[in-house]
């Protein structure tokens, strides 16, 4: 098996972003573009080890990702390509494959990667290229008469000829650690920039006799992200790629452009995803569930067969099979539903288990309660569960009616089949099989004169 390290390019200033945010921390599909790559790395190519090679702003991407396995490696001076890559590889033994990576190009897929491992030859590289319609700023790929490769022509440094060549060397590459040691040792920077290219360790390769390969890539997947616009464009990449995903995970979109993925979806079969879906973090959805425009879920579970009506949103709630929700409801953290739930339009539920077939349909606030079976919550009901310091449960057993416009006070228990009249404050349990009122006296006063306005 092939030992991998993985180095990861990240210490450029980002100037053309326009932000005070390092480059590599502005974010793509609720990630980090540095994050991407990192991933990628880890999991797709299951490296032994991930060098991130940090300069400016290094102290703020480090802090902010520090939870991820990697090395970290300062690059002082920034003195080019060459001398970046060449700052772990002390640390990296002569066995190893060395793949370089970009902080900044976050669509390179895994499935590229593994073709690059495939085709790196043992005693050569192999360079990833690709053909663009505007390769403007990119080095160009030199072949000679044959179409083998010849060598790598940065723009700064290219004749009007070379400037016209679209295909371009993405920068990322696979050699072996040892090899990649001998050579960059005889990189120069008799360049424009005066920099180290890692551009030249191909042609000094080539002139030592080793092998040099090139493995065509997609343009989408070198693409890096130098501006704000480029990063916009990106997005729109990334989600038309996510949208796909989801399709061949059987899903059916009503608009390919239009839902965003912000983390990890799983989806079932003949699920329907309206227009401007929102996807965060971990998300789990069952089979023939109609998820209606303008949803946000994240971090939950939804079953079979659930519609999710518009504007709702669900975070870190779990939903059975057979649930409507919505429209404009909101489910929050440590919620669960049952089956044949039913929650209505401006609906909110936080840290309560609602069990099977219970209903709360309008306007309506449960927060920190058990509603059992076959429960009727009314229209503007509200579990008082908070009493400044504390929070406090409240029970609702099965069967129970809450009419509209109840304050149920916690701790408290509204007991099997009890009925709770319409405008009732309650503040003790509730017996069962019982009406339980607790609400002034109506009383008119007659001849009464509403106050007037003072015209003064």
């Amino acid at each position: 098996m092939t030992k991998i390290s993985v180095i990861i390019l990240a210490a450029g200033k980002g100037q053309r972003m326009q932000s005070n945010i390092p480059k590599v921390l502005h974010h793509l599909g609720g990630k980090t573009l540095l994050e991407h790559v990192v991933e990628t790395a880890l999991h797709s190519l299951h490296a032994q080890q991930v060098y991130i090679v940090y300069g400016h702003n290094g102290d703020e991407i480090r802090n902010q990702l520090s939870s991820l396995p990697v090395t970290w490696v300062e690059q002082l001076e920034q003195l080019g390509t060459a001398h970046a890559v060449s700052q772990p590889l002390p640390q990296i033994p002569d066995d190893h494959l060395i793949i370089v990576l970009y902080g900044d190009v976050p669509l390179i897929s895994p499935q590229t990667l593994e073709a690059l491992v495939k085709a790196t030859p043992q005693k050569g590289l192999c360079l990833l290229v690709a053909s663009l319609e505007n390769p403007t700023g990119l080095g160009r790929i030199i072949r000679d008469e044959h179409g083998l490769f010849l060598n790598i022509v940065e723009e700064k440094d290219a004749t009007q000829i070379e400037r016209n060549i679209q295909e371009i060397f993405s920068g990322i590459l696979a050699i072996q650690a040892g090899l990649l040691k001998q050579y960059i040792q005889k990189v120069g920077r008799n360049n424009a920039q005066k920099e180290y290219y890692l551009t030249e360790v191909p042609t000094i390769a080539l002139r030592e006799g080793a092998m040099v390969t090139t493995l065509e890539g997609k343009p989408e997947e070198v693409l890096g992200v130098n501006d704000k616009e480029q990063l916009a464009l990106m997005e729109r990449l990334y989600q038309r790629r996510e949208a796909n995903h989801l399709l061949q995970q059987g899903a059916i979109l009503k608009d390919l452009h239009r839902v965003d993925v912000r983390g990890q979806v799983e989806v079932g079969q003949d699920t329907v995803i309206d227009i401007n879906v929102l996807f965060e973090g971990k998300v789990r959805i069952g089979r023939d569930t109609y998820i209606g425009p303008h949803v946000c879920l994240k971090d939950c579970v939804i079953g079979n067969g659930v519609t999710i009506k518009a504007h709702s949103v669900i975070d870190g709630a779990k939903v059975g099979d057979e649930v409507i929700i919505g429209p404009f409801a909101r489910l929050r953290p440590d919620t669960e539903l049952e089956s044949h739930v039913h929650v209505g339009n401006f609906v909110e539920i936080k840290k309560s288990m609602v069990k099977e077939g219970s209903k709360i349909n309008h306007l309506a606030y449960v927060g920190d309660s058990h509603v059992g079976r076959d429960v009727n919550i009314g229209a503007g009901v509200i579990t008082c569960n908070y009493d400044g310091v504390n929070k406090h449960e409240t029970i609702i057993e099965d069967k129970a009616f809450i009419g509209s416009n109840v304050s149920l006070v916690a701790p408290l228990t509204i007991e099997k089949g009890a009925t709770i009249g319409a405008g009732s404050t309650v503040t003790k349990n509730a017996p069962k099989d019982s009406l339980t009122l607790g609400r002034a006296r109506q009383s008119t006063i007659e001849r009464w004169q509403r106050p007037e306005k003072n015209k003064d």
